[in-house]
Formats: C-alpha cells, structure tokens, sequence
C-alpha cells in the first residue's frame, strides 16, 4: 500500500432534497491547487492557488439525524486518477457561526471503494465547512488515503 496524503478546497452549493425537510444535496468542485500557509510574527497568511491540471467533483446526500448533526454518504471523483466512496464516522456537526448567515460545520468520512487508480483505496476525509444562507457551501477537504 502506498500513503497519498492532499487537500483541496471544494467550492459549490446544499439545497434540500424536494419532499423530504431532512435531506439535502450537496455538489461542489474543484480544481488543482496549492493551499499555502505562512506562520508569521504579525499572523497568519492563507491562500489557495490554482495550480493548473485536472479537477474534483463532490456530491453526497446529508441526513440530518438530530440538533446540529447529521449523516452523510456520496463519492468524490479526484479527475483521471478515478473516485472513492464515503460515509460518515460517527456525527457530522453544523452549528452557527460568528458570521451573519453562515454556518459551520465539520465531519470526518471513512473511505468505502474506489475506482481508477484509486480501486481498493481505504482511508479517511475530513472536512471542515462553511455554508451561506443561499446554500453556497464552501468545503476544506484533507485526506489520507491508502491506495494498492
């Protein structure tokens, strides 16, 4: 098994799943990139760069199972190298934020299969999100996957 470890950030949007008050949708993207993240005396300086090459698509549906918790499986296809399937570990979490409409949230996701290159793949996902009150989702992805 080799350890591929990366992370991307996912950009797109949650809305409800039509005749159902406890499901949602979520679809969001992106696009090779570099995440940088320079400690210095005066703060921290944070960016995403866009680094050319392929692009990852995410879709899942959430359950919500409880005050601020929720459920979620779907699949992540990582371009050319193939995709993987998930569920969640445990209970997802979404609560208010500091910021006027917009929520947070976070949930870590076991990996269930894979295809591509990334066949036989195990490992887990965390996320750590925000989401708009128009359902635009904002998604920071880090994985650590065992691929064959």
């Amino acid at each position: 098994m080799n350890e591929l470890v990366f992370a991307l950030e996912f950009k797109g949007s949650a809305a409800p799943v039509p005749g159902s008050d406890k499901r949602l949708h979520a679809k969001t993207s992106a696009t090779s990139q570099t995440l940088r993240s320079i400690l210095k005396p005066d703060g921290i300086q944070a960016s995403v760069e866009s680094a050319g090459g392929g692009s990852a698509s995410f879709e899942s549906e959430v359950e919500i199972v409880g005050e601020g918790m929720f459920v979620e499986s779907g699949s992540i296809r990582y371009g050319e190298a193939g995709n993987v399937s998930f569920r969640t570990v445990g209970r997802g979490i979404l609560g208010p934020s500091p910021l006027d409409g917009v929520q947070r949230g976070s949930v870590m996701w076991e990996v269930t299969g894979g295809e591509g290159r990334l066949a036989g793949a195990q490992g887990l996902i965390t996320s750590n999100f925000t989401v708009g009150s128009r359902g635009e989702v904002v998604d920071d992805q880090f994985a650590r996957l065992f691929v064959p």
